[in-house]
């Protein structure tokens, strides 16, 4: 009796065991699996003086702890007509850098009205040096780097924006 106990406690170790190593490959799958864009707004760059559009672009919203934390960390790249947006609960100075982001962005601090506040050009990648706003910011817009000064974007400009 104690030979037969002996033997199905070393079966179920050995499924056991096998078992952790398929889960251990399945949550590996999931580290590295590429984290994709997910639209939900809409949103247009406008000049403050003629209220021209600058530029139209996608947006994912970032909110809630989790997701303002990570943003676009973790990610290859990002389309030119795609932008993260950070919504926060309320208007003040805000720093950001580039911890586990893999390209560069420029940050685009924007006040509770939507008007550009500052923006943090040229971000770059994996560089955790704070990137402070120079002024109180309740959104965050983060677009490749470049697009900023491509659009001719600065302070008093203004992002009107919807979500889908």
């Amino acid at each position: 009796m104690k030979k037969l106990l002996f033997l199905l406690a070393c079966t179920a170790l050995i499924l056991s065991t096998e078992s952790c190593k398929e889960t251990a490959k399945e949550n590996t799958k999931v580290l590295t699996k590429e984290i994709s864009f997910t639209k939900e707004a809409e949103g247009k760059l406008k000049k403050a003086e003629t209220d021209s559009i600058i530029a139209t672009l996608d947006l994912e919203i970032a909110e809630g702890d989790y997701e303002t934390q990570t943003g676009l960390m973790y990610r290859k790249s990002m389309q030119s007509n795609h932008g993260m947006l950070f919504i926060f609960p309320n208007e003040q100075r805000r720093s950001f850098y580039m911890k586990n982001t893999e390209f560069g962005l420029d940050i685009i601090y924007l006040n509770s009205r939507n008007k550009v506040v500052s923006i943090q050009k040229n971000a770059q990648p994996l560089d955790q040096t704070s990137l402070p706003s120079e002024a109180p910011a309740r959104y965050v817009l983060e677009v490749n780097a470049g697009l900023s000064d491509q659009w001719g974007l600065e302070a008093g400009d203004v992002l009107e924006w919807e979500r889908d």
